[in-house]
């Protein structure tokens, strides 16, 4: 069923509609809340409350506008209120030395072992973890959720030169972050 007809059935009162849209969305909803938030259990309350509101409000959405935008703005916004409420960062500090983003990137492609591959993966979500709230909403917005930066701009309530400037600013904040002497491109 489209969103538009998930919408509608919830507009009329079906429960339905919102159990399509929670099939469809809630794994792209909870990675983007994850990547900001950092905190699994934060992750899925915000998620879980969002579709909720989004239940309270239905009446109030506009069919004609996609929804995908509009519930990850929702959950990015919830997620970066919450990440500001709690003031919560990882220091500079605990990160040097990791390596480069681009070698680890390229060895992620070729390795055979499970351990090897978990160990690359948690120095690069470590990395991520230590980019400030907004960039890593940027960042899974973007390579892993691959959203364009029209939809971040949408989802981020943002204009998109700032969206530019978020991904830009992420990605050198990466390199610096896991050793990189390389300029950016």
């Amino acid at each position: 069923m489209p969103d538009q007809a998930a919408i509608r059935c919830l507009k009329n009162g079906d429960i339905g509609g919102l159990e399509t849209l929670i099939t469809r969305y809630q794994t792209r909803a909870m990675r983007a809340a994850y990547f900001v938030t950092q905190d699994e259990q934060l992750a899925e309350d915000i998620v879980m409350d969002t579709f909720l509101e989004i239940y309270s409000h239905i009446h109030s959405f506009d069919e004609s506008r996609p929804f995908q935008p509009y519930l990850m703005r929702s959950v990015v916004n919830k997620a970066l209120n919450a990440v500001r409420k709690r003031r919560r960062e990882i220091p500079l500090e605990a990160l040097e030395g990791t390596g480069k983003v681009e070698s680890l990137l390229a060895q992620a492609a070729s390795v055979e072992s499970q351990a090897e591959y978990a160990a690359l993966q948690s120095q690069i979500l470590t990395a991520i973890a230590a980019l400030p709230p907004r960039q890593r909403a940027a960042v899974a917005l973007r390579y892993y959720l691959e959203m364009s930066e029209a939809e971040i701009a949408s989802a981020l309530e943002a204009a998109p030169g700032t969206v530019k400037w978020l991904l830009h600013a992420a990605r050198a904040r990466l390199r610096a972050l896991l050793g990189s002497q390389r300029s950016a491109r």
